[in-house]
């Protein structure tokens, strides 16, 4: 359907892909990973539009391909106005329009054979989307979904979850012959992510997903495509084995790495032996051995283990802020209700101290964002902030806290480093690095945008942070170093947020909302009502076992034990088959 060879492509900034190659082929269920910032979305757009890219390599479409693409931006306001049956239909309702048109106009005219062709054409096509059963394919799609009561609900009266699948199912129902989805699962709760898993498991043609979903990742995928360092590594299988090769790869390259890495020291001595002598000795023959051994050196330090899918370059997220000389507390809410339409919140009362890590989690549309905003202004009669408490925030809408038009250098400006030099040492812990410094914001990705934030938020020295979505676009490793950051900061933290390995690994406890109320529930208490409601038995804590392995291995790996990396290995592997 797709083949991509040997293709490079570069920004002036940077180079996105040096000789890239891979296929996309019938029943594939394709995962496209890799770093913020490593141009997947670009590639995308590429194998979309190649016009308008001047790229070295090729790529080649079937010419029968279609290709349907679900944006990971809204655009809800947009379509607002429809209900969502007309938002799903409108590609079917438009060529009924046309078809009929085209009727009406053949009992007048005498171009018969032209409108007969024009007619045709629409037939087809509305066809190839089973057009006459699309009414009952979406009742289908909105059953699977969980969204069937939604049908005659207007479009503004979605959450952004639900608007999402409906997205997907609308790209889904057309029945394109590759389905591409630019992270769908950002800001979906859940409920609507397993929706979303088994929406993707019915789906019969290709799928092309940019995701950092673990859940979703080890569920929905028989080919993995990673990007990392503009080289591309393609895997058919499960992401489950495809990491576990990964580690089983970077336990061999580094052995052989470090052997490699003596043998240039033992080379280098000898080197350095024989220029010593060659000052007191004057021989052409030494002299030739001499240049052999610098060739040969020259030759191991060439061939040097080239490591672009092991040596991924992980943020060092620092949220820092001074310890406060006693615990106290940091947010009272008292008595706070919240209402659109509806009412939302009712009478809602809770209490945070200074060093709790709180994760504030509920459906889709509960009001979880506006009462995070509304402690963030703390101009609510209900709300009370501690003085001397010093708030951060950190936004789902991006372009609230950072200026778009900036560059990535400009925004940090006046934000208490004196030089330039401090600024770019601050940003390399969080993967920019000079060469992108002077990118606008506006060009980055989703993920680099939210590491930004995070980023500005670790020199401010606040001791209570909102975060609302923080984990979202980001790549996994970001997202374990975001959790570890949360883990060993000195401060409050209270974050909305869906991704539940994020609030299982690091938050104290949860304010849960439920029936226009929130309350207060153990981490340990909601991991066992996320495997009772959402996943399959003892999963979450079969996959923090394997994480736990996943970092033993590293640190062996860090102190050159590969033996014992290599023992683990084989225990993470019987993990993997539990898995």
């Amino acid at each position: 359907m797709i083949s991509v060879e040997n293709l490079s492509y570069s920004f002036p900034q940077k180079e996105l892909y040096n000789k890239i190659s891979f296929t996309l082929e019938d029943g594939q269920h394709c995962a496209f990973i890799g770093s913020n910032g490593t141009g997947k979305s670009t590639l995308i757009d590429l194998i979309m539009h190649p016009e308008k890219y001047l790229f070295d390599g090729k790529l080649e479409k079937s010419s029968s391909c279609r290709i349907g693409y679900v944006s990971q931006f809204l655009g809800q306001d947009q379509n607002k106005d429809m209900t969502v049956f007309e938002y799903i239909a409108e590609e079917f309702i438009k060529q009924q329009n046309q078809m009929t048109l085209l009727c009406a106009e053949m009992e007048t005219s005498s171009e018969i054979e032209a409108l007969l062709e024009k007619y045709q054409h629409v037939l087809d096509a509305f066809d190839a989307m089973d057009g006459n059963n699309f009414e009952s394919n979406i009742t289908k799609k909105l059953n699977l979904a969980n969204l069937n009561r939604h049908e005659n609900l207007m479009i503004s009266q979605l959450s952004g979850g639900e608007f999402k699948l409906i997205q997907v199912i609308k790209a889904m129902l057309v029945n394109p012959d590759l389905l591409i989805m630019d992270e769908p699962d950002v800001f979906l709760d859940f409920e609507r992510l397993n929706a979303l898993k088994d929406l993707m498991n019915s789906h019969k043609g290709i799928l092309l997903v940019i995701t950092h979903n673990r859940y979703l990742l080890n569920h929905c995928f028989n080919k993995i495509i990673h990007l990392e360092n503009t080289e591309l590594q393609e895997f058919n299988g499960r992401y489950i084995d495809y990491n576990f090769a990964l580690l089983q790869r970077k336990i061999e390259l580094q052995e052989q790495a470090a052997a490699e890495a003596e043998e240039i020291e033992r080379n280098k001595k000898i080197i350095d032996k024989m220029r010593f002598d060659a000052t007191y000795y004057t021989c052409a023959t030494r002299g030739r051995t001499l240049h052999a051994r610098v060739s040969h050196l020259e030759r191991l330090e060439a061939r040097r283990i080239k490591e672009p899918f092991v040596e991924i370059k992980q943020p060092q997220i620092n949220l820092f802020t001074e310890p406060m000389e006693e615990e106290t507390i940091a947010i009272k809410v008292d008595d706070y209700s919240l209402s659109f339409d509806d009412t939302l919140l009712e009478h809602v009362n809770f209490e945070i101290k200074s060093t709790d890590k709180v994760a504030l989690i509920g459906p889709n549309g509960t009001g979880k964002t506006t009462l995070l905003r509304d402690i963030y202004k703390n101009n609510h009669d209900s709300i009370k902030i501690k003085e001397g408490i010093q708030v951060a925030f950190l936004s789902q809408l991006q372009g609230e806290m950072l200026t778009e038009s900036n560059t990535i250098l400009e925004e940090f400006l006046g934000v208490g480093f004196k030089t330039y030099e401090e600024i770019k040492s601050h940003l390399a812990d969080y993967g920019f690095e000079d060469e992108v410094l002077r990118q606008k914001i506006s060009e980055l990705s989703g993920g680099e945008k939210n590491l930004l934030q995070l980023a500005k938020i670790a020199v401010s020295n606040a001791n209570l942070l909102l975060l609302d979505e923080p984990t979202s676009h980001l790549d996994t490793y970001s997202q374990i170093s975001l959790e570890s950051a949360i883990a060993n900061y000195n401060g409050a933290v209270l974050m909305v947020s869906h991704d539940f390995y994020t609030i299982a690994n690091c938050v104290d406890y949860v304010l849960i909302i439920e029936d226009q109320a929130i309350r207060k529930m153990s981490t340990r208490k909601f991991r066992k009502m996320i495997y009772a409601n959402h996943f399959d038995k003892d999963y979450l804590e079969n996959e923090q076992k394997k994480k736990e392995i996943e970092t033993k291995i590293a640190l062996a790996l860090q102190d050159k034990n590969f033996e014992v990396a290599k023992d683990l290995s084989e225990k993470l592997e019987e993990l993997i088959r539990v898995l």
